[in-house]
């Protein structure tokens, strides 16, 4: 047997239990092995039963009696009573009717499950029962707990586990020697075995920690790699032309803000240089970010160079060509703005990539299928990525192979990135800092509501909207769900548009509507011919309404924590007071995260509590971002990410062939292929 063994040469798993791994993704036993507990129950300290406490309990006793009977609608319990030395309780279990011809009268067993009142009478109800053995799999121990899926529990996969055993012990080291000796790592085939089945609490932290620094360890070995290859490429020096500069600002309506000043300035600096740019612009909701890139991108155009701008969405991308095209017009350069979307009609397109090979069009803007259409592009210097998070490596050469050269790259983000995660996912970058909103702008009022209010809350909106101004409504879902108890857009907007707010101008925006209808829909709202938008999470990033001063998010605890705070900055783009009213589900008590979010609205402090109540793992909040996220390490252990980052600089600055560890490069090349921003 190997780690690419099917499952069904693992003892006890049959070809119908092989499927229900399937689901979970786990077809080999190598899949197996890399799929870790989501969090762990400690039932390894045994209690006598006369001091057992209503909590989760672990006994070692024998089992007396043992019967079972069907009650009500075909429902099963077995019941039995445990004894020790000290007394006596009884054991239930539902619907297992297997149970009671399984148990051995006079067996000693471990006995683990949850000791609570049950129709008057305590017992340990639906326990995992093993027999007494120095090496117990599923009671006695700290039980390993799976996402698990229908018909695969975590006591199966704990079991299969157990039988990949042998294959586990030999797995292959994957962290040069020496680092696992000065960072007093254990091997790589003890952590698993830790991860899995640890016999105490200090294995299972020797392994986290074993296998939470091999991951920080892999992303900034792959991050600091594709940080020195381009740093070996040329890229085209652009000049700084301080006239220029200054004839821009001056045609702004606004002052620029410190930090802006201090952002494009080291954007400046780096675009002189003669290897390429690799900046993030970080900046909360509305702090310019925009304007700072158009600034960069100036400099390019003055000397004949073009621009490329790639945003997420359609939407967005049409909103930056609207924004730059104005930002230019003073200076006479808005007819080199080129909008280039797959929305376009086939005469469009022709003529948008005829200007774009002529040079005629200095600044281009769409999403990505700017790198994937037969776009020529052959005077491009400067690149700038709006909201993208898997513009990697492959995405660089597609574009080094259209301009002949590596393009200068300035990546934005609107999600503050706190100083943890920015070393560990983003390596070497350097990053500019917008940590100023623009004058004038008045933070946003945010308020939890309870359903039981809705009527009352209305009411008050209505009365805003007299005023002239406009509202987002955000929902998770966009039709019902019998899955998830959340609001639905589809389902919101027939409730307002015919009851609440029927005599209001409502529209609906979600994800499923064609390019073109959501720009209809999205142009009506932001030329007031809707008082009301009902939208999905389409709007979270870039869209910019100045008049729509309230969002009134539904089902609000279904968003995390950063997705709340990207919407809220939808609203207050002016100097109007802001509005955001967060809509619970039910009147349970508002959750630390919404409870967060009304009571501050500095972003960073919020990406530091968002990382904190995630834990370990979730990068990007999302799991379309899995690829990069951290099973093990946390993101607030700063002490292992810097041991981690240490360790890769130094294995670099040895100049050791790294082919000789082809297990750990096989998983660093993969990683230097998904790395945002390297």
């Amino acid at each position: 047997m190997t780690i690419d063994s099917p499952l069904t040469e693992l003892k006890g798993v049959g070809e119908a239990q092989a499927k229900k791994f399937a689901v979970l993704g786990l077809k080999t036993v190598g899949d197996l092995i890399d799929y870790y507990p989501r969090r762990y129950e400690d039932y390894s300290q045994v209690t006598p039963i006369n001091k057992l406490r209503p909590e989760a309990v672990t006994i070692e006793a024998v089992i007396k009696q043992a019967t079972g009977r069907y009650v009500r609608r075909g429902l099963h319990i077995t019941e039995a009573i445990a004894s020790d030395a000290t007394g006596s309780v009884r054991l239930i279990w539902f619907n297992q009717p297997y149970r009671a011809a399984a148990l051995k009268a006079g067996q000693k067993y471990f006995i683990s499950g949850q000791f609570e009142l049950s129709h008057q009478r305590f017992s340990i109800m639906n326990p995992s029962v093993e027999r007494v053995s120095d090496l117990p799999v599923n009671a006695g121990r700290i039980l390993a707990i799976y996402r698990e899926t229908k018909g695969l529990t975590s006591r199966q996969i704990r079991l299969a586990v157990h039988e990949a055993r042998q294959i586990i012990k030999v797995m292959p080291e994957t962290l040069p020697p020496q680092i696992t000796k000065s960072q007093d790592l254990m091997s790589r085939s003890e952590a698993l075995l830790g991860i899995h089945a640890p016999l105490e609490g200090g294995q299972l932290a020797a392994a986290q920690r074993r296998l939470g620094f091999e991951e920080v360890f892999q992303l900034s070995l792959a991050s600091l790699l594709n940080k020195r290859e381009n740093q070996r490429e040329t890229a085209l020096s652009i000049e700084f032309d301080e006239k220029l500069a200054r004839e821009f600002v001056s045609h702004l309506p606004f002052k620029l803000t410190d930090g802006q000043r201090r952002s494009i300035w080291q954007i400046y600096q780096d675009l002189q240089k003669q290897h390429p740019m690799n900046r993030l612009l970080e900046g909360d909701v509305g702090a310019g970010k925009t304007v700072v890139a158009t600034m960069a991108a100036l400099m390019a155009m003055a000397q004949d160079w073009q621009v490329a701008l790639m945003a997420p969405t359609e939407l967005l991308a049409r909103q930056h060509a609207d924004t730059i095209h104005g930002l230019l017009k003073p200076l006479g350069l808005e007819k080199q703005v080129v909008l280039l979307v797959g929305s376009l009609s086939p005469a469009q397109k022709t003529k948008a990539r005829a200007a774009i090979a002529s040079g005629h069009a200095g600044f281009i803007i769409g999403t990505q299928a700017l790198i994937q259409e037969q776009v020529d592009m052959h005077k491009l210097a400067l690149i700038i990525i709006d909201e993208q998070h898997r513009f990697g490596v492959e995405q660089r050469k597609t574009l080094m192979a259209k301009a002949g050269h590596m393009p200068h790259v300035l990546s934005l983000t609107a999600t503050p990135i706190p100083r943890s995660l920015a070393l560990t996912l983003y390596g070497e970058l350097d990053i500019s800092v917008l940590d100023e909103k623009p004058v004038g702008r008045q933070a946003i009022k945010t308020e939890i509501v309870s359903p039981n209010s809705r009527a009352q809350l209305y009411e008050s909106i209505d009365k805003q909207l007299d005023e002239g101004k406009q509202m987002f409504v955000v929902c998770p879902l966009i039709t019902d769900s019998t899955v998830l108890d959340a609001a639905a857009a589809e389902q919101v907007y027939q409730q307002l548009a015919q009851k609440d707010f029927k005599h209001r101008r409502v529209g609906l925006l979600h994800g499923k509507l064609k390019p073109t209808d959501k720009q209809s829909i999205m142009e009506q709202f932001v030329c007031h011919e809707l008082d009301i938008l009902v939208s999905t999470t389409v709007i979270e990033v870039g869209v910019d309404v100045p008049n729509a001063n309230i969002m009134l998010i539904e089902s609000a605890e279904r968003f995390g924590l950063a997705q709340l705070h990207q919407l809220r900055g939808r609203v207050g783009r002016s100097s109007d007071q802001g509005h955001c009213y967060l809509l619970l589900s039910d009147s349970s008590a508002p959750t630390r995260r919404m409870r967060a979010l009304s009571s501050s609205n500095d972003g960073f402090k919020l990406a530091e509590l968002d990382l904190e109540i995630r834990g370990p793992g979730a990068i990007y909040g999302t799991s379309q971002h899995g690829q990069l996220d951290l099973r093990i390490a946390k993101l607030t252990d700063t002490k292992l990410i810097a041991a981690a980052r240490a360790a890769a600089h130094k294995l670099l600055d040895q100049n050791e062939n790294l082919l000789q560890y082809k297990h750990l490069m096989k998983n660093v090349n993969r990683l230097r292929t998904v790395t945002n921003l390297n």
